[in-house]
């Protein structure tokens, strides 16, 4: 890749559109669920997962779950997506407060 193509990737970078909201990761043998908030759910899912592969999360009973089973073993799946255009000042409050309705509904674990 030469330095022009390498720049016009990192402006179509910069200039994407992120998926901010809330997700969860399953573990499809124990039934364990975990769930956690973030601005960009494509990016969470791969930092997640690499972190995993790592043997470095910091999430102790994710990673035994990812140890024990695998990849194949957990399933990430985008539960709401947020518009921030559309809630403005309001954003951060809202996918905390998201975050909150999905782990209580699920019984989940804060990730």
């Amino acid at each position: 890749m030469d330095r022009k193509d390498r720049k016009a990737a990192l402006a179509a970078y910069r200039e994407r559109k992120t998926e901010p909201g809330v997700f969860a990761l399953r573990c499809v043998a124990s039934g364990e669920v975990w769930v956690g908030r973030a601005q960009d759910l494509p990016a969470i899912r791969n930092r997640i997962f690499f972190t995993l592969r790592q043997g470095a999360n910091p999430h102790r009973k994710l990673q035994a779950a990812w140890n024990a089973h695998g990849e194949e073993g957990l399933v990430f799946e985008v539960l709401e997506i947020l518009d921030p255009e559309k809630l403005e000042l309001a954003f951060e409050r809202e996918l905390k407060d998201r975050h909150a309705h999905w782990m209580e509904r699920l019984g989940a674990t804060r990730l």
